[in-house]
């Protein structure tokens, strides 16, 4: 079963399971929201809307509230001294649609549980040994300096040399 919604300005065709990235809607993170424009429900009969389906309902969960790519307006105009650059991110809501509701029923799943982080249970013994492992590196010694300076030294004397000499 498919179904064709429509939420800010656009039409999206989609079946359950599906992930989808829409212009920014009210919603927390893992709640359940209703799209309540569908324009068609398929299937075996499929069911076209005029201009909605009555009693159809989509059920998605909003999985994350992101901002979108960038886009920038550049415009210059040539020989003016004249140009301006604007730009902007769309905010995005991404959900997963769970169901494709119809006849004004309600949604029967609810937010899937987030997944938890299994974290070791510490015991007093571990903390020390990670703390031994840690080493900082030596630090680096400034041998190079020290070898050029005599070099640097002997340049001028080779000239004041020269200039007693007259050559």
């Amino acid at each position: 079963m498919f179904a064709v919604i429509k939420t800010g300005g656009r039409q999206y065709r989609v079946v359950p399971n599906d992930v989808l990235e829409i212009g920014k809607i009210e919603g927390q993170v893992g709640t359940i929201v209703q799209l309540g424009e569908v324009l068609v429900v398929g299937g075996d009969t499929p069911v076209l809307g005029t201009p909605t389906v009555a009693g159809a309902t989509v059920a998605a969960e909003v999985l994350d509230h992101k901002r979108g790519p960038k886009v920038i307006a550049f415009k210059k105009r040539r020989r003016k001294n004249s140009r301006r650059k604007r730009g902007y991110r769309d905010e995005i809501t991404v959900l997963r649609i769970t169901e494709i509701l119809t006849d004004n029923a309600k949604p029967t799943v609810g937010p899937r549980p987030k997944k938890e982080k299994v974290a070791a249970p510490a015991t007093e013994g571990d903390d020390e040994a990670p703390k031994a492992a840690r080493k900082k590196a030596p630090a680096k010694k400034p041998a190079a300096k020290a070898a050029a300076k005599p070099a640097a030294k002997k340049a001028p004397a080779k000239k004041a040399a020269a200039k007693k000499t007259g050559k």
